[in-house]
């Protein structure tokens, strides 16, 4: 039997591959992180699959259902949202399993500031604006972060952030970046990007705490910050100008042979 870290993506059913949907069916088992997963993701597994919500369960509950499941020779799509490798807690379930001596195999999925990018029709990296994004986030309850990944470290770059798990941090975030990226920088804070009650939240450094406590939300938000998300001049890339040469676009036609 095999294991599938399948990620789901960040919220809308149709944004799961391919091949992660079609794992989905065709599992035996299927645990998933109800929390962040919409149900219609794992409505397509068998009919007779066993089908668990994972979010109230602690990690040795877990590999115990993926045991039973191993030793019944069952496949099991263990569904996470966005992309598994970005905050997924994969790392530790994939360490638990090479004790265990089970296989398993990772699907990625379509990340959270990938599904928002695409919602606010933005490019994240703009010719001389900002050629770095930035996946990070602050330390709060969960485990803090290394020293030489602090926000006030990362906010040096300049770069296209896109912040996870902080939202009730927003006065750090400010602090932080304010020096780097000035109290009118873009800010854009994404409420459950591409779920069906999807909000986002056009501010700046200075008034993105105002707006959030406005709108209520805090919880499951990402905040993206930086220049390319506002009104940024910025010339044409060089990929499509038509004095530029590459190996699939050659300046000219080759000289005749013979």
């Amino acid at each position: 039997m095999t294991v599938y870290f399948i990620g789901a993506g960040p919220g809308a059913a149709d944004l799961i591959t391919v091949r992660g949907q079609k794992l989905v069916e065709r599992c035996a088992v299927c645990l998933y992180a109800g929390s962040l997963v919409p149900e219609e993701i794992v409505a397509c597994a068998p009919d007779d699959a066993l089908v668990m919500d994972t979010a109230p369960m602690h990690l040795d509950e877990i590999i115990a259902e993926i045991e039973k499941a191993q030793a019944q020779g069952k496949d099991v799509a263990r569904v996470h949202s966005g992309d598994p490798s970005i905050y997924g807690a994969i790392a530790e379930q994939m360490r638990r399993l090479d004790v265990l001596g089970i296989d398993y195999e990772v699907v990625p999925g379509v990340p959270a500031f990938a599904g928002a990018a695409a919602r606010l029709k933005a490019e994240l990296t703009l010719p001389e604006i900002a050629q770095t994004i930035i996946i990070t986030r602050t330390g709060m309850k969960a485990s803090s972060m290394p020293e030489h990944e602090t926000l006030d470290v990362l906010g040096r770059s300049r770069a296209t952030l896109a912040i996870h798990l902080s939202i009730r941090n927003l006065d750090h975030v400010r602090r932080t970046l304010e020096p780097y990226y000035g109290e009118g920088c873009p800010v854009i804070i994404a409420y459950r990007a591409t779920w069906p009650d999807e909000l986002y939240i056009r501010t700046t450094l200075s008034e993105m705490r105002e707006e959030v406590r406005k709108a209520k939300i805090t919880r499951t938000a990402l905040i993206l910050v930086g220049p390319v998300f506002g009104e940024a001049e910025f010339r044409d890339s060089d990929l499509y100008n038509a004095d530029y040469s590459h190996v699939l676009r050659n300046r000219g036609k080759k000289k005749a042979v013979g």
